[in-house]
């Protein structure tokens, strides 16, 4: 047979495609990987009405999810849902009950099949880009009605919303959008607006008479803080304003008319809206769920996944972003449950689970995200983020804890987390007040051996309930103890905002120098923003900062400082501090390494070394520091290829196999074998086969190729048995493996 759509076998090799089929032992179900109970395998390009077999996989996440509830019960081994290669767009979260954990000490285990790189995607995929405004290069495309996000992704990069100056309040009254409405969400962005370390964002709710009207409570609670919100008591002017047809001006700029449901956007140099891929993000959540304190969720694993292109639309409300800190926001005059003093609440994340036990996320990715990344809160117990990457986020990259539960117990801690060998990078991208890893209340966290770099605002943040130390009172007491933040990397940090650090802590982090937090090994270079390196800040006691290495510290301290300890029984004086051992650059500031006590009280600080550069510090604190040689290949990382365009949730970048392969006899040494076409792939369907029969009597096996979906076998030894399989052809690719093996049917 020769084709132009499909290699010959001569082309191809026999002894290639034998080697796939693998001999006889394939004929049989493959022999599981010691201790895994069952695999059920998902495709782009599968069934859910498919058994969830390697030959016959099913289609979607959620259909996975319901077959693992049907087997997890009692289990014997791990149960692995292996995801091949594509894009699984999900029409609503994977969200997560005590129903889908592991039983009897084994994993429920989501995994990337070898080789491939799955994403779950919360988007719309915008197709159908024509020109609207030739003048300008703006083009306009219809989506969904009603569609709601704050975020477009063209060509796997996120895009900019249209942004510009602050308009006049004249100005603002006169815009129209293409649809005829006045835009109903213009967003003014407060650069410092509470605090040179925050960044708040409050929508405008009407422009008339001369004056702008700002959205409620986002305005109050903005404007009107409590004595225990730290930061300036009002906003003061808006930096810019973001989401306006009328601020539509620049390459790489999008708007979205919610009057028409329509994409305004302007392409940049060389972007060809035709063959791009361009996502809008429309869930709120990729995996979401978790337990209850007396019923955790537990055992689960999700290992080599990429979690993509989710939004988060409350800034898009009347509530805004009210930025405290670290992406905490206020919520108004009521105080959050659970916390007498205290009103804030936390961004979420678009990855998050809470009361959850023994979970693990493993080489994973969480990029382009319209919120923070990847979150265990509270109740999260025995949990594992390791060899992972996390970047473009909206807010913070990884969130440990939250501030609501001070003082919580038992199984509604958070506590014994590891965060480790991670990449964070480039992020947070649009709420810029967050932080890489951002630590709430939480006990035995250990984060080790991290790279966090490229951050506009803070690497770390550990502790909280310091706050009220500004009123002269002691800060929260809560659970916290034992944190560790040893041998990571952060560098090129506070790059936009200001009073930030590599590493940030406030609050009591435990009841003495054995139990309190531990900041060690940790290499910390290149500044950009005023503030301290490590930043120990109100009513931090019992902590211990030693034989770490930091330079370039720009303006700023290496070090800053002992407060005033309030905290009833301690005799007063200042808070406990240990800082000694470090490697460090005094070259700025106020002439020192901090603000150094006058006085040491509790407050040790000594033993430290003074260096102008990186060649002051050991070679060996130097090269322990960040992702250790098993996990340097996350520097590296690309993220997963963009999904074919126009394809949806069915196109594969990967044909599958063929399905059904059946055989009869017909007599005359021969055998008839017919089968089923898989989906088509991006590329189109299946435009050959290869077939290939295995003779139980010789040992040995015939291919032939067809360009149909059946085939005959002739000249076949009478009273024999054979079995066949087959590997389709795209005109392009071989199919992703072969299909299943008919019945033995006897020649005759």
């Amino acid at each position: 047979m020769t084709n132009s759509r499909f290699p010959t076998l001569s082309t191809v090799g026999l002894a290639a495609l034998v080697a796939l089929v693998g001999g006889l032992g394939s004929v049989v179900p493959a022999v599981q990987a010691a201790g895994v109970q069952a695999q059920v395998f998902v495709s782009p390009s599968g069934s859910d009405s498919n058994p969830g077999t390697q030959s016959q996989p099913i289609q979607s996440v959620a259909r996975a999810q319901q077959l693992v509830r049907s087997m997890n019960s009692s289990m014997s081994g791990d149960i692995q849902v292996v995801l091949e290669d594509g894009f699984y767009r999900l029409s609503s979260p994977l969200s997560l009950t005590p129903a889908d954990s592991g039983s009897n000490g084994f994993n429920v285990v989501w995994t990337a099949a070898p080789g491939a790189q799955p994403v779950l995607a919360g988007s719309d995929q915008i197709t159908g880009w024509s020109l609207f405004d030739s003048a300008r290069n703006i083009w306009m495309a219809q989506a969904p009605t009603g569609i709601k996000t704050r975020q477009l992704y063209v060509n796997g990069a996120r895009a900019t919303r249209a942004t510009g100056s602050v308009p006049s309040a004249a100005t603002l009254a006169g815009w129209k959008d293409p649809s005829g409405q006045w835009p109903p969400r213009v967003e003014f962005v407060y650069k410092g607006g509470n605090g040179q370390w925050t960044e708040p964002r409050c929508d405008v709710a009407s422009a008339t008479g001369g004056a702008i009207n700002m959205d409620q409570p986002c305005w109050n609670n903005s404007n009107q803080r409590g004595t225990n919100h730290v930061g300036p008591g009002s906003l003061g002017g808006a930096a810019s304003a973001e989401n306006a047809y009328a601020l539509l001006n620049a390459p790489g700029e999008w708007y979205l008319d919610t009057g028409n449901s329509r994409f305004y956007y302007m392409p940049k140099a060389g972007e060809n809206l035709a063959t791009a891929d361009v996502e809008a993000p429309v869930l709120e959540a990729i995996v979401n769920g978790g337990g209850t304190a007396s019923s955790p969720l537990h055992n689960v694993v999700f290992n080599g996944i990429q979690f993509s292109y989710a939004t988060w639309m409350q800034p898009s409300t009347g509530l805004g972003f009210s930025e405290v800190q670290a992406n905490y926001l206020n919520q108004g005059s009521s105080p959050t449950a659970g916390n007498a003093l205290f009103n804030w609440y936390q961004t979420p994340a678009n990855v998050s689970l809470t009361y959850d036990q023994n979970i693990q996320f493993t080489n994973d990715a969480f990029v382009h995200l319209g919120a923070a990344g990847v979150e265990f809160g509270d109740g999260s117990q025995n949990d594992l983020i390791k060899g992972s990457v996390v970047t473009d986020t909206s807010g913070s990259g990884i969130q440990i804890g939250n501030v609501d539960m001070p003082q919580a117990s038992g199984s509604s801690q958070t506590i014994n987390i590891t965060v480790q060998d991670n990449h964070v990078f480039n992020t947070p991208v649009e709420y810029r007040g967050g932080i890489g890893v951002d630590v709430g209340y939480a006990a035995n966290l250990l984060l080790d051996h991290n790279q966090i770099d490229h951050l506009p605002y803070s690497g770390v943040s550990i502790g909280w309930g310091g706050w009220p130390d500004k009123a002269g009172s002691p800060g929260i007491a809560n659970f916290s103890h034992g944190n560790v933040a040893s041998n990571n990397l952060i560098f090129n940090f506070v790059t936009y905002t200001s009073d930030g650090a590599a590493i940030y802590s406030n609050g009591q982090t435990g009841s003495s120098f054995a139990t309190g937090e531990h900041i060690t090994g940790n290499v910390m270079h290149d500044m950009v923003g005023v503030a301290h390196v490590v930043n120990t800040d109100n009513g931090t006691d019992w902590m211990t900062v030693t034989g770490n290495a930091m330079w370039n510290t720009g303006l700023s301290n290496s070090w800053g400082y002992c407060h005033t300890d309030y905290y009833a029984g301690e005799g007063g004086g200042l808070d406990h501090e240990n800082v000694t051992g470090n490697y460090w650059d005094n070259r700025s500031g106020n002439g020192s390494h901090g603000q150094l006590p006058t006085s040491t009280g509790n407050c040790s600080v000594q033993g430290n070394t003074d260096i102008t550069s990186q060649s002051g510090v050991p070679a060996g604190l130097l090269s322990s520091a960040g992702l250790e040689s098993g996990y340097q290949g996350l520097l590296n990382w690309q993220q997963a290829p963009n999904p074919p365009v126009g394809g949806g949730p069915h196109c594969s970048p990967t044909l599958g196999p063929p399905t059904s392969v059946s055989a009869s006899a017909p007599g005359g040494g021969s055998i008839s074998v017919s089968w089923s076409a898989p989906a088509p792939s991006c590329n189109g369907p299946a435009t050959a086969y290869a077939i290939w029969g295995y003779s139980a009597a010789s040992s040995s096996g015939t291919m032939l190729e067809s360009l149909t979906t059946s085939t005959t076998f002739s000249g076949l030894t009478p009273n024999s048995y054979y079995i066949f399989t087959t590997i389709a052809f795209d005109g392009s690719q071989w199919s992703n493996g072969w299909s299943n093996w008919s019945s033995w049917t006897l020649a005759t």
